[in-house]
């Protein structure tokens, strides 16, 4: 059995990320539009017919921008905390609207989806682990720090999804407010690269074939700058970096396979050499 993965968006300006088995899928987060959420998927070749739900992690509009429009099109359940509704200003028919509870699996056909709370300056922020068979992946993004809960969850992964927002130099250097600056290296804000690559390096399970880096920062990192950092550190996990323009590939992950399966190699040296 396997999964299928793949970033549509990533970063500021929307996220949103797939992952399915052969008979169904499911969304994490709707940052993007319904259009362009349809478009990205029918590149891929991801059928929109087969995700059954969306579930979203808090209530900031990069992650929830296409959420109404895409659930009322394809009467899609939206799993969502009632603090993160109210907080969200969606308006979703009431027969989709779905709850969960921290660290509780939800059953979508064969796919399992477990909720776990986080740090982040938001009403009631979450992060998700999918599994089917004994796979795990982790979406793993917006995280002031690493707690715990991300800890635990990141040991258990085949592949994740993980935050590296921000180099710590261009953050210092660049032209944010103080303000601004403080909210991000906060305990509430986003997870630096040298976090993101302590995690990396500190809890990665032998297992992982894939980390995708996720939610970079348009002014305050680089994609090759972090593409390096972790390869350094990589042996068998495949580093991609997720990118806030285009969807990823797909990556098929699997239980027992070390080595990496890309669905349509040719997107993914394009995609590679663009971040």
């Amino acid at each position: 059995m396997s999964l299928f993965i793949a970033s549509l968006n990533s970063g500021s300006k929307g996220n949103c990320y797939y992952d399915g088995n052969d008979n169904e899928g499911v969304l994490i987060d709707a940052g993007i539009s319904c259009r362009e959420t349809e478009k990205r998927m029918k590149r891929l070749g991801l059928a929109i017919e087969k995700v059954k739900a969306i579930f979203i992690s808090h209530e900031h509009s990069d992650h929830i921008r296409g959420v109404a429009v895409l659930s009322a099109k394809f009467k899609l359940p939206v799993y969502i905390t009632t603090a993160t509704l109210q907080n969200s200003r969606l308006s979703l028919h009431e027969d989709l609207i779905r709850t969960f509870n921290a660290n509780e699996e939800v059953s979508i056909g064969e796919l399992f989806v477990k909720p776990f709370p986080k740090f982040h300056d938001a009403s009631d922020p979450y992060s998700f682990i999918v599994s089917n068979n004994e796979i795990k992946i982790g979406v793993l993004t917006d995280i002031g720090s690493a707690c715990e809960n991300v800890i635990n969850n990141f040991k258990q992964c085949n592949a994740a999804f993980l935050e590296a927002n921000y180099d710590e130099d261009m953050l210092e250097n660049g032209n944010y407010p103080y303000y601004l600056k403080s909210r991000i290296r906060s305990d509430k804000g986003h997870l630096s690269n040298k976090q993101a690559l302590e995690i990396f390096v500190d809890h990665k399970p032998e297992f992982m074939t894939h980390l995708l880096l996720s939610h970079l920062s348009k002014d305050n990192n680089d994609p090759q700058l972090v593409h390096d950092l972790f390869l350094k550190h990589a042996q068998n996990t495949t580093i991609v970096v997720a990118s806030r323009y285009n969807e990823s590939p797909v990556f098929r992950i699997t239980r027992n396979e070390l080595t990496d399966q890309i669905i349509n190699e040719e997107k993914f040296i394009t995609q590679t050499s663009l971040f």
